[in-house]
């Protein structure tokens, strides 16, 4: 799923995650089938901003694209980097993604029935929206199409523009972050795989078969969420807050009381209706889960989850498939789990 591509094909590219905490930049260089990691660097949000901010909600259409191009060519210029072809990602949250069937006919006119279809599903005016389709399947009664419809706002395409351009930077494409995780990790998963991206302000469950998105959530909750909850349970300040998340986990306790399962059993509740959602339609059976974004790797999360639904569970590993010094082994599975999405734009220049 991409805008505005074009057929050139360098050597180099870079992948830019403009997140709601942190904006990250992967730059991957590659010749034939080899990819290899040439830089990578990050600027955490609150450097610029106190408050913490959820970005592009309508209310606040948000960070200011100049901030965030000065902090993007920041980060380029401390990592060295004079490459200027970039893909964003566009935040699931700022994505609108279904699935419908279409009867069959030919598929050069499918075009035209996916956008005639999509005014009954997308909750915005088509004129308002940038639409991108992709064919999932046909049926099993080979009666109908599978479609995988996307549309992102217009005005969501013209912020990252804006970005880019003040940054300085060709914008080759724009994706959704949820093709950056597919790409980064799940290509080549043959069975169906759940996907949980649990960010800064969003989590976003998906089902991946074969390398292609099935079905999506995006829940109105993320990490910022679980530090809110540790500062008023405990009455302490966020900092402090942040602490004693990251040394304790899910395990983060006020007396006999853990006071973050409320919250991840939330995220257990969407899970369990994504699962159901996927297997009604008889396509497959969930195997295994992925976790990704920075709020994954919460300590207990990955335990508690798969002792719940009863299947391996694993943090991405995003760099897997990339050549990089040995030295840096510890630091890229660390950081793995906060760069995919970055990692995933990166890799898309070279398709």
């Amino acid at each position: 799923m991409s805008w505005f591509s074009f057929d050139v094909v360098p050597k180099t590219f870079l992948g830019v995650d403009v997140g709601s905490s942190a904006l990250r930049v992967v730059e991957v260089g590659g010749w034939g089938d080899r990819r290899t990691l040439k830089n990578y660097g990050e600027i955490r949000m609150r450097t610029m901003y106190k408050e913490p901010f959820r970005s592009l909600e309508k209310s606040a259409l948000l960070l200011s694209t100049n901030d965030i191009a000065r902090a993007l060519r920041g980060i380029l210029e401390e990592i060295h980097s004079k490459e200027k072809r970039a893909i964003f990602a566009i935040s699931d949250f700022s994505s609108f993604f279904t699935t419908l069937d279409l009867p069959m006919m030919k598929e050069k006119e499918l075009g035209d029935a996916v956008r005639f279809e999509a005014r009954r599903h997308v909750p915005l005016p088509l004129s308002e929206v940038v639409l991108d389709w992709q064919l999932l399947e046909k049926t099993k009664d080979r009666r109908s199409y599978r479609i995988l419809l996307v549309a992102v706002p217009n005005e969501v395409v013209n912020y990252y523009e804006e970005i880019a351009r003040f940054a300085g930077l060709n914008l080759v494409a724009l994706e959704a972050e949820i093709f950056g995780n597919i790409r980064s990790h799940l290509k080549d998963e043959k069975e169906p795989v759940l996907l949980i991206d649990i960010g800064s302000h969003t989590t976003t469950v998906s089902v991946v078969s074969n390398g292609m998105l099935r079905i999506s959530h995006t829940l109105n909750m993320g990490g910022n969420n679980f530090t809110e909850r540790a500062a008023k349970s405990l009455g302490v300040d966020r900092e402090k807050a942040e602490q004693e998340k990251a040394q304790k986990g899910i395990h983060l306790a006020q007396g006999n009381v853990r006071i973050l399962l409320p919250l991840v059993d939330l995220i257990s509740m969407e899970i369990q209706k994504v699962i159901e959602g996927f297997e009604q339609q008889k396509v497959g059976t969930v195997r295994k889960i992925v976790l990704s974004g920075g709020s994954s790797k919460l300590s207990g999360l990955r335990e508690y989850f798969e002792k719940q639904f009863g299947k391996q569970t694993e943090l991405i590993a995003p760099f897997q498939s990339l050549l990089y010094p040995p030295l840096l082994e510890d630091t890229i599975k660390d950081m793995g789990p906060s760069y995919a999405v970055a990692v995933g734009m990166a890799l898309r220049g070279f398709e």
